[in-house]
């Protein structure tokens, strides 16, 4: 079927073609969005082109891109597994500093405590052999006693 919904073909000397004329492709990294604050509203500018076509739009101010900052030489991980390393190596040795404090403390007051009785111990040794004479009291001369039929004979 034909387009003019005849049975018949059209005459081809009779048809123009057209060609589209093809549109060069701006490239250009797509506009960021700008705040607007309320109220307020920014201004329109408007900008003729090579070809004579106007185009008004909104007017951007440029963003400026974020310096680029180069990484560490080191990473921070390596840093951070480092640092633990060392604060580990420190505890540990003050743990071992500890330890060694506290057993020496036992040792001396273990020391002390001994040191102690002796002198205790012996204090009392002379307080209960001392060859020194009676200060006094109460002096008993025990003789052979006789008792007879229930009588004391002293």
């Amino acid at each position: 079927m034909y387009p003019d919904h005849t049975h018949q073909a059209p005459d081809k000397r009779a048809m123009t073609i057209h060609q589209p004329t093809p549109i060069q492709p701006v490239i250009a990294a797509p506009a960021p969005l700008v705040p607007v604050q309320p109220g307020t509203i920014p201004a329109v500018a408007s900008i003729v082109l090579p070809d004579g076509r106007v185009v008004t739009g909104y007017a951007i101010n440029p963003l400026h891109p974020e310096p680029v900052t180069t990484p560490p030489a080191v990473s921070r991980t390596a840093v951070n597994v480092a640092l633990g390393g060392v604060g580990f190596l420190a505890v540990c040795g003050g743990l071992l500093l500890l330890t060694t404090f506290i057993t020496a403390l036992t040792t001396l007051i273990t020391q002390l405590i001994t040191l102690a009785a002796v002198i205790f111990g012996g204090w009392i040794a002379v307080q209960i052999f001392g060859a020194s004479g009676h200060k006094g009291g109460t002096t008993i001369n025990a003789r052979k006693a006789v008792i007879k039929r229930n009588k004391f004979y002293g």
